[in-house]
């Protein structure tokens, strides 16, 4: 089972969109996907459907360890299952700060169903707090949605930094995989501009032993398109609501590229507990300028 966290600690930037329809896109192409959402405000759970004032277990139930994860997770369309949240996952972190091994608890709980399903994608939340350094240890790869504008990528360094931090630390098999530019507006010159300063970044990475070095852009993007905004109003996919439109056929393009990605990485290996009670923030060294930076650069530049 591939396990994938879908990581930006900006909100707004697409992250419940891309888990949501990529999850189905992949679940239309034959593959068994499950996605849990460990976001308080549950919009993915909202997204596929469900009312989060109505479930009665979920997340919030498998992190304080008083439900299983294959006895929670919820079957929501064909090859389609959610691991679904609600509003207690907001009091989780204070109630697991004593547990030893805290971080590790989802990792543990989604290894007895790890042969049975193909993808699991995580919906992290919109911080960098517990909930989203379990949903790093339990992942091997990192999809960080991204729009392509120059105030987007300002924490884009130290969620980098992050990502390296637990890999160093908790997860080795962790890693950067690609990078997905949202909201693309394809006749404005900024996001080209963006889109080549992420590639320049990404370049300047290899050969290194960051958790990003093998990190890609996307081949694809996706565009600005109503449609997905207005989905998930009605509890559907995009391709449930409007299966035509840009957004359909650019979470498809999605689904095909992260398939062909194959399943080379293996599963996460046991490793000794280590406890963190914050994630350093340190800004990237100043070799290792974001894309943020480069792009300031070239405006004071005139270039």
């Amino acid at each position: 089972m591939r396990t994938i966290a879908v990581l930006n600690q900006k909100g707004g930037v697409g992250k419940t969109t891309t888990v949501a329809n990529t999850a189905a896109a992949l679940a239309n192409r034959g593959s068994k996907v499950v996605v849990i959402d460990l976001d308080p405000q549950a919009h993915l759970t909202i997204h596929l459907g469900l009312e989060p004032q109505t479930i009665k277990s979920g997340s919030y139930e498998v992190l304080i360890q008083t439900a299983k994860f294959e006895q929670e997770i919820m079957l929501v369309r064909p090859n389609l299952w959610l691991l679904p949240a609600n509003i207690n996952l907001v009091g989780a972190e204070t109630e697991l700060v004593s547990v030893v091994g805290r971080e590790t608890i989802l990792r543990e709980a989604i290894q007895s169903s790890k042969d049975m399903l193909d993808y699991c994608i995580i919906d992290c939340p919109p911080s960098l707090g517990l909930l989203t350094l379990n949903a790093l240890a339990a992942a091997q790869e990192v999809l960080i949605p991204l729009q392509p504008h120059f105030l987007a990528l300002q924490g884009f360094g130290k969620l980098l930094q992050t990502v390296d931090l637990v890999s160093k630390r908790i997860n080795p098999s962790l890693k950067v995989r690609g990078i997905l530019l949202c909201m693309y507006d394809t006749r404005a010159s900024l996001p080209n501009e963006v889109r080549a300063d992420i590639e320049r970044f990404l370049s300047n990475a290899r050969g290194t032993n960051s958790a990003w070095a093998q990190a890609q852009l996307l081949p694809t993007y996706i565009r600005r398109n109503i449609k997905l905004a207005e989905a998930p109003s009605y509890g559907k996919t995009i391709f449930e609501y409007e299966p035509n439109c840009h957004g359909a056929e650019d979470y498809r393009e999605v689904a095909k590229v992260i398939h062909q990605q194959g399943s080379e990485i293996t599963s996460v290996p046991e490793t000794p507990t280590i406890e963190i009670r914050s994630i350093s923030q340190t800004s990237p060294a100043a070799s290792e300028s974001t894309p943020a930076q480069s792009t300031q650069a070239q405006q004071e530049s005139g270039t």
